[in-house]
Parts: structure tokens; C-alpha cells; sequence
């Protein structure tokens, strides 16, 4: 369908449809909206919705704005209770009577995140004001039937306005779930390193709260530590397990200055903490005085450290099980990896290797080659290039966080 003009079908669908951005400024409307609005695109593109339409009682505007910052924060479609919403008449001063039935749909840009949205606005005044009484459509509708139609119409119209009532606690969950997420990955000593990434991306069905985290950690003598990790599940709970266990870990690394040893404490801790078993984590310590990359790894994917030249390696000489997975406690391994200035280190969590029906060599070897070939790239621009080529820019089905670090 590439020689299909997608701007001439837009303009040409009988159901009116108008485009807005995401202050909420109207960009584009079809012939069947001006029409339904008595309005001429001069009048609507280029000025913000609410301004071109507003609400002497405001109630109409509150419902429309939560349900389109519902679609912006949650990137899914939504269907709104009927609206009602007069329009003037032509060359008078008085209103006519409109229903509306909207359907607010995201649209993505290049990037990946909704950059507009689609509002279908399906003008249904006709099938409100049959059902109202004393109108002459409902003279023509034998008494039972007419009951009956009215009995679903009303029910219809109370789930719609339950559902309204729904997204608007939604939203107002999600809002709260983001700021946590922000609260517990808050990273003070990030600031200071102005050659190192982070990313995170929520799995695309959760509430954008995870169980992912990553963190960065400064320690005397000019070393610094990463580490990310991986709680089993999404969601609420295990943002709260996610947000306990890397509190932990930071504290530990800064105490004890292994990695072994704070992943040890790491796994204890997991033991005594229900939802946290089976949780994965890595922690990799780098030495710039001693020129050593010191890592352990509990049950989590090796971190990568690419050359300028474009070789990768695998930090995978120090594995251990999950943390608590072993009936006793057992001391963790730790590794040492050599590393020259211009080396960059990469920390990941699953999500951003595994696909269903694939073994995980796969998605490692995939990822390999990419910091392979973007080797030279600044830190964040690695990591966006990473996210795009391994085809999780816009989300994943799995949370992911994503540590790149030039060293």
C-alpha cells in the first residue's frame, strides 16, 4: 500500500475525525468534522481544542482532558461516555443539540512515544434524542420494544460513565506508580559521571512501575560502582521489592566494596523478604588505579565490555545461582577483567536481549554485534541505538534497564 495517499483517505472519511499534539493543539480535521462542527479548518488547526470548543460548566472539558492525558501516559485507546456538546447555528445566534460518542486513539512518532491523538468524534444525536421522550421516533416503536431499548440505552450509557470513572482512577494510580518508580531510582551519584547512560523502560502492559533497577555508586579512590537487577514479576509489588533490595545493595557496596560481598548480603537479605527469591542481580566494580573491572553475578545476564576497536567480551567467569535460590548460604564468586581507557561497559537486564522462542545466545550475540558496530558512539547515544536496533525502543514485553558506561 505505499502509493496509498493517507492524507486524501483522511480527508475523505465520512466518520469526523480531528488530530491534536501534545499540548492538546489541534494539527489536523477532515471535511466530515468541519462539517459536524460548523467549523472551517482555519478555525480549528493551529489553536488548542479547548480554546476552539469550550465548556461553560467545565465538566465535559475535565472528562475529555483526563481521558486524552490517559492515552498520552498509557499509549492505548479509549472510548468515552457521550458528550454532550451544542454547536451554533448558521447565521444565528441560537445552539442546536449534539451527542457525541469519542474514541481517542494514540499515534506514535518516529521515537516511539505518542506524539498525537486521534479523536474520532461520531456524532449520535439522532439515536439520544429517539430515546428522549415525548420525540416522534419513539411514537413509532411498539411500547414493549421502546421499554426495552430505553432499559439498554440507559444501562449503556452507565457503564460508560463507569468507565470514565475507571480511567480516571487509573490514571490517577498511574501517576502516582510513576513517581514512585522516579523516587526509588532516584541516582545522586549519575550526576557526576557525564560518560555514563542509564535507561529504563517499564514493560509496555504494566502501570510503567517494574521490578528493573539500575544504580551507580561512587567509592574512594576514584572507583565507582554499577549494578542492575531484576525482580520476578511487574507491577506495584515488585517496584516496592525492586525498590528494597537495590536500597540494600547500595548500602552494601558502599560498606563492604566487593561486589561478592555485597551480593552475598544482597542474598540473605532476599531470603528473609517475600517476592524477592529468584530476583537476579550483577555488580561490577571498576578500579581505574588497578585497571580491573571487579563483577559478580547472581543469576543475571553478563554485562559486555566493548573495545574502541569493536571486539566484545562477556563478563561471564563469576556465575552464581539467583539470590536465595540455594537452601543455605553459600559465599558468591567474583571475577577481575582487565579494561583500557576508551573501553565501554554495558549492563543490561533480560528484557533487553530475550525474545520468546529464542535461546538467549541469540539476543546476546545480537547485541554484540550492535555495540560492535556503534562501538564509537557517546555513551547515550550507544544506548539509544542499542534500544532501537535490538527493537525495544517503544517497550518490551519484558521491563528493561540498561547501564553503558565509558570507561
Amino acid at each position: 500500500m505505499a502509493d496509498l495517499d493517507y492524507v486524501a483517505l483522511f480527508a475523505a472519511m465520512p466518520t469526523p475525525c480531528v488530530v491534536i499534539d501534545r499540548t492538546f493543539t489541534i494539527v489536523a480535521a477532515n471535511t466530515a468534522y468541519t462539517s459536524a462542527t460548523g467549523k472551517s479548518r482555519d478555525e480549528l488547526v493551529g489553536r488548542p481544542l479547548f480554546d476552539v470548543f469550550p465548556d461553560p460548566e467545565a465538566s465535559n472539558e475535565r472528562s475529555v482532558r483526563t481521558s486524552l492525558n490517559w492515552v498520552l501516559e498509557t499509549g492505548r485507546q479509549h472510548t468515552m461516555a457521550l458528550q454532550k456538546y451544542d454547536v451554533p447555528i448558521d447565521g444565528t445566534s441560537a445552539f442546536e443539540e449534539r451527542w457525541w460518542s469519542l474514541i481517542n486513539s494514540p499515534i506514535a512518532g518516529p521515537n516511539g512515544p505518542v506524539e498525537w491523538i486521534l479523536i474520532r468524534a461520531e456524532d449520535v444525536t439522532a439515536f439520544v434524542q429517539s430515546h428522549d421522550s415525548g420525540h416522534p421516533l419513539r411514537a413509532e416503536v411498539p411500547s414493549a420494544a421502546m421499554a426495552r431499548e430505553a432499559e439498554l440505552f440507559e444501562r449503556a450509557r452507565e457503564l460508560q460513565n463507569h468507565n470514565v470513572e475507571l480511567s480516571q482512577a487509573n490514571l490517577r494510580d498511574h501517576q502516582v506508580a510513576v513517581t514512585l518508580q522516579k523516587a526509588m531510582l532516584l541516582t545522586p551519584d549519575l550526576e557526576k559521571h557525564t560518560d555514563i547512560a542509564v535507561r529504563y523502560l517499564p514493560a509496555t502492559e504494566s502501570l510503567n512501575v517494574c521490578g528493573d533497577w539500575y544504580d551507580v555508586v561512587d567509592l574512594s579512590g576514584g572507583r565507582f560502582a554499577v549494578g542492575v537487577g531484576d525482580v520476578v514479576g511487574h507491577g506495584l509489588e515488585a517496584a516496592a521489592v525492586m525498590g528494597m533490595l537495590r536500597s540494600v545493595l547500595n548500602a552494601a557496596i558502599r560498606a563492604l566494596e566487593r561486589p561478592a560481598h555485597a551480593l552475598e548480603v544482597l542474598a540473605l537479605y532476599a531470603r528473609s523478604m517475600e517476592g524477592a527469591l529468584n530476583s537476579t542481580s550483577v555488580e561490577a566494580l571498576v578500579d581505574p588505579s588497578s585497571g580491573l573491572i571487579i563483577y559478580s553475578n547472581s543469576g543475571h545476564p553478563p554485562p559486555a565490555l566493548v573495545h574502541p576497536d569493536g571486539r566484545c567480551d562477556l563478563l561471564s567467569q563469576a556465575l552464581d545461582p539467583p539470590l536465595g535460590a540455594r537452601p543455605q548460604h553459600v559465599p558468591c564468586s567474583q571475577a577481575g577483567q582487565p579494561y583500557s581507557a576508551g573501553d565501554t561497559l554495558v549492563l543490561y537486564t533480560d528484557g533487553l536481549i530475550e525474545r520468546r522462542d529464542e535461546d538467549i545466545d541469540a539476543g546476546l550475540n545480537r547485541l554484540c554485534e550492535t555495540l560492535t558496530r556503534h562501538c564509537d558512539l557517546a555513551p547515550r547515544q550507544m544506548a539509544d541505538v542499542v534500544l532501537d536496533e535490538l527493537g525495544v525502543a517503544g517497550g518490551a514485553p519484558d521491563d528493561i534497564s540498561l547501564i553503558i558506561a565509558r570507561l
